[in-house]
C-alpha cells in the first residue's frame, strides 16, 4: 500500500502551507507546524523520502506528486477531501441461439455486497479512456473483447435502510458492448459470469437495483441520471 501523508496532520499542514507558495524556507513552514527543529525536520523529511515535497539548497516546494495529493485537499479541515468512485459499467449483449436477447452478468464474491448480481465493470485508472478502461475490465474479468460504446454517466448514492447513512457514493461511466468475441472466463478471484436473459437475472436472489435500468437508459438520448438506492447495511 502507497504511503499517503493525511496519516499524519503535521505532514498534512506541511503540503498545506506548500499549496499557497511556490516555494518556501525551513523556518517558514517550521513556524506553520508549531514544531521544534527535531520534530519538523522528521516529517519534512518524510515527505522528501516518499516524493511529496522536493528541496534545493535554499527552499522547499510540492513535487508533482505534491501537487497532485494537496489539490485534493479540504483547506478549511486540513484533510483530503472523500470524493465518488468512478468506474466503468459494461452492459454486453448477444443473441442466444434460441433467439433471445442475453446480457453479461456477474455475480459478486468480495466485498462490499458479497453475493449480489450485476454488470461487470471497476474503478477507473488514472490516464485512461473510458473505452481503454471498459476494454481492460471485461478483458480482466471475462476474457472477452467486444466492441464498444460510451453511452451515458449514472450517478449511484447507496444508502442504509434503516439508518439512510450513506454506504456508497459512485459515478459509472455506462458503456454499450457489442460482438463478443473469445473465450469466456465463468469463474476467477471475487466474481462468476453467466450470460443471462433478463427474466433470468431478475430471478437471482440478490441483484443491484439499479441494473435493470442501466439497460433502459441505452436505448434512449438520456446522457446523465442521478439516483438514490437503499440497502440493508448487513448486506453490505
Amino acid at each position: 500500500m502507497s504511503y499517503e501523508p493525511n496519516a499524519h496532520p503535521i505532514q498534512v499542514t506541511i503540503l498545506r502551507h506548500l499549496l499557497f507558495v511556490p516555494s518556501a524556507g525551513f523556518a517558514d513552514i517550521q513556524r506553520a507546524t508549531d514544531l521544534t527543529s527535531d520534530h519538523f525536520t522528521f516529517h519534512i523529511k518524510k515527505l522528501i523520502d516518499e516524493g511529496y515535497v522536493e528541496k534545493d539548497d535554499k527552499s522547499y516546494k510540492l513535487s508533482r506528486k505534491g501537487k497532485e495529493y494537496a489539490n485534493r485537499m479540504d483547506t478549511d479541515e486540513n484533510e483530503i477531501e472523500k470524493q465518488p468512485k468512478v468506474s466503468v459499467v459494461i452492459v454486453l449483449e448477444r443473441m442466444n441461439n434460441a433467439g433471445q436477447r442475453e446480457s453479461l452478468y456477474q455475480q459478486r464474491l468480495k466485498n462490499p455486497y458479497y453475493g449480489f448480481w450485476g454488470r461487470l465493470g471497476g474503478k477507473m485508472r488514472w490516464g485512461e479512456s473510458i473505452v481503454e478502461a471498459a476494454k481492460r475490465e471485461l478483458l480482466e474479468e471475462s476474457g472477452l473483447g467486444a466492441d464498444f460504446e460510451y453511452k451515458i454517466l449514472y450517478h449511484k448514492r447507496d444508502f442504509d435502510t434503516a439508518t439512510d447513512k450513506l454506504l456508497e457514493d459512485k459515478i459509472f461511466l455506462c458503456v454499450k458492448a457489442i460482438n463478443p468475441r473469445g473465450e469466456l472466463v465463468v469463474d476467477f478471484e471475487g466474481g462468476h459470469n453467466e450470460w443471462l436473459t433478463r427474466e433470468q437475472f431478475n430471478a437471482k436472489t440478490k441483484t443491484f437495483s439499479s441494473v435493470n435500468e442501466f439497460d433502459e437508459l441505452l436505448d434512449t438520448n438520456q446522457t446523465f441520471i442521478e439516483r438514490e438506492f437503499h440497502y440493508d447495511e448487513s448486506e453490505y
